[in-house]
């Protein structure tokens, strides 16, 4: 059974906070960020089941996130949440391609239930697994193969790894993966991402993959086929 996804816009912190909470009580996978822009980055990097969020954001506001999510084709169902009660609001956030809409205040139930929907609806494009070259990262079982051959990957590894992979094509930055795995008001720095990729590459040598991390100095990393 594959893991639902979750991402949570929202700038109240507590309130993001009390939604996560709420998500991971189901065992959903979350993650929130703060403002607009990061929303945007976010879903247009990642895989997610369900996209929840805000109306009132800093940088960028739901209305122009969901617009610029659906100008590059990607139809994650977003649920909009607003203090705002007003027709007007509600027909602007589903004419942007909003999937669903909740006026706070709102149960714990009504909002899991709404989710539960929205998720059905992205099943004909959950993925269960990422490739790059020999090698596949299985979603639901935590688990990278190369051939025959497989290796239970970490939680941090995992989404290490999930992020280079979806974003094979460029550089991934340590600020962005430290954001993005660890969370963008953790302590952790640069040597946290570096001993990470070394766990990696340490993977990669015991399946015999021909897979590299090549280390771009001073911007950060990215997935690479070794010549033989």
């Amino acid at each position: 059974m594959l893991r639902v996804h979750v991402l949570i816009v929202e700038d109240e912190r507590r309130l993001a906070e009390a939604l996560g909470q709420i998500m991971k009580s189901q065992k959903y996978h979350v993650d929130i960020v703060h403002n607009g822009a990061d929303g945007l980055e976010y879903a247009l990097n990642e895989q997610y089941d369900v996209i929840i969020l805000d109306v009132m954001l800093p940088k960028l506001d739901g209305f122009e996130v969901v617009r610029r999510l659906r100008e590059r084709k990607d139809a994650t169902p977003v649920l909009l949440l607003t203090a705002r009660d007003d027709i007007p609001d509600k027909v602007q956030g589903l004419d942007c391609g909003a999937d669903d809409y909740m006026t706070k205040p709102f149960s714990p139930e009504e909002l899991l239930a709404r989710t539960r929907a929205l998720s059905r609806r992205q099943g004909e494009v959950v993925l269960d697994k990422l490739e790059f070259s020999d090698l596949t990262l299985h979603l639901s079982s935590n688990t990278l193969q190369c051939g025959a051959k497989s290796i239970h990957v970490g939680f941090k590894e995992f989404e290490v790894l999930k992020i280079l992979i979806a974003n094979a094509q460029t550089i991934t930055t340590k600020e962005q993966l430290i954001s993005k795995v660890w969370g963008a008001d953790s302590d952790a720095e640069d040597n946290n991402v570096e001993a990470y990729i070394s766990f990696l590459r340490k993977k990669f040598f015991y399946l015999g993959s021909g897979v590299g991390v090549e280390t771009v100095r001073k911007v950060g990393y990215r997935l690479e086929k070794q010549k033989t």
